[in-house]
Order: C-alpha cells, then structure tokens, then sequence
C-alpha cells in the first residue's frame, strides 16, 4: 500500500490515505506513457499554416519562349518559383496532426501516471478546500503553507535564521501544481485559475500529459474518493464475468 499525506489549508499534516496501486495497474510502462503523451502533443499542434505554391499564384502557364533558337536559358511557364512572384516550392498546407490511439491504452496510461505520482511522493491530499465564492488570496495562501510532498526530512527541516524565501521554497509555492476536484466547481476553478503553474481540473477529465507535466497532483478528499471509485469502476469493467455454474446433472 502507498500512503499520502493529508493537509489542512494552514499547512499541518493532520493524517494520510493509502491507495493501492493494484487499483492503478500495479506497474508503470514508460514506453506507453511515452506514447500517450506524444499523442497528446501532436493534438494540441496547430497546423494553420500555409504557403502559395504555382497553382496559387497569378500567370498564365504558357511557355514564355521557344526551347531552342533565342538564345535565352531554357524557361517554362512565368509561376514557377525560379521567378520573381512565383509559387514556392514544396509549398506547405494546412495539416491536421491529430491522431488517435486504443482509448484502453490511453485509460490504462492515465492510470500508470498517478501511480507514478504516489509513487514519487508527489502527491496529497489537502483537507477543507472549499469556499463560498471565489478567492484567489486564500488558495495561494494553502500552496505557501503546505509543504512539498517529496521533501526528505533533512529538506524539510527548518533552519536557524532562514530567509522567508528560503522557507518558501520547501512549500508548494511557485510549483506547478494540478489541483483535482471531485467534479465541475466554479468557485474554486476561479480561485484557482490565475495562479501561475497551477491547473484545475476534475478527475473526470485528467489526461496522461497534464497529469506528467505539473510536478505535483493535489486532490481534495473528495476528490480522492472519487478517483478511487472510478478506477475500481474501470477494473471491475476489465475482468472477465466468472461462468454461471453448470446445473446439468
């Protein structure tokens, strides 16, 4: 079993969760994980752009003179892109990079990558984040006081005569953080969302590359029982139904 920590917003460790990682494919194949999110960068590529080649210029297409007898360097048509206002070569197009890979092997990566964040210590839970509306100073002020997951216990001691800064930076302040709500809430995603390097999300909607590319995955108790659930729901869809036993005599 691997435990993470529970935090409250004042940054004390008030208890931990154990999460079985059978639940999350109980390995991590870094070649799928590698795919995946290959996959997911060449989706968020913006293939808008495009050059004029000879069919797009203006000319006409005939010759501009005879082959042989003028003289002159052999010519073609006036819109090729050995001449000025010509069509380039090799002219480049709108393309669309998109690709699609087995939605199986891009559920079981989502998996693989929050087992690599309990593993790393890269986790946590924070406790009592909610709020009535929406208040950005009070979510900066849990990131500053809780402190990084992945600390060793001679990192995370604090020294005499330390700077703020230097206690800073033991503490989820100025990380990339991907916040995980147990469902679409408003109040905290514009909380949330204009902090630099944190995303908001549901756990309903993490993906293999966000989850990899924040440093750190902060759920809410809910929302840790709701990626629970949810994963012993794709588990329980992926084993086979046992046989009805035979009645025959």
């Amino acid at each position: 079993m691997l435990t993470i920590p529970v935090f409250n917003l004042a940054g004390e460790r008030v208890g931990e969760e154990q999460i079985d990682p059978a639940d999350f494919g109980g390995a991590i194949n870094k070649q799928l994980l590698h795919d995946v999110v290959l996959m997911h960068l060449a989706a968020r590529r913006v293939g808008t752009v495009g050059t004029r080649g000879r069919a797009d210029v203006a000319g006409s297409g005939k010759k501009l003179f005879r082959q042989k007898g003028t003289g002159n360097a052999r010519a073609g048509a006036k819109r090729t892109n050995k001449r000025k206002g010509g069509g380039m070569a090799f002219a480049r197009r709108n393309r669309d990079y998109r690709y699609a890979m087995p939605k199986k092997a891009v559920r079981t990566a989502i998996r693989m990558a929050l087992l690599s964040k309990f593993q790393d210590n890269q986790a946590l839970v924070i406790d009592g984040l909610s709020l009535e509306k929406p208040q950005t100073k009070a979510v900066v002020k849990a990131l500053k006081a809780i402190r990084r997951p992945d600390l060793t216990e001679a990192e995370a001691a604090e020294t005499v005569g330390e700077t703020k800064a230097a206690a800073l930076r033991r503490t989820l302040d100025g990380r990339t953080v991907l916040l995980g709500l147990p469902g679409q809430d408003q109040v905290l995603y514009r909380s949330a969302r204009n902090i630099e390097g944190v995303t908001v999300a549901p756990v309903a909607e993490f993906n293999t590359y966000d989850i990899l590319r924040q440093r750190y995955l902060v759920l809410t108790r809910e929302a840790l029982g709701a990626l629970k659930d949810r994963v012993k729901a794709q588990g329980a869809r992926r084993e086979p139904e046992a046989a009805a036993p035979s009645t025959e005599n």
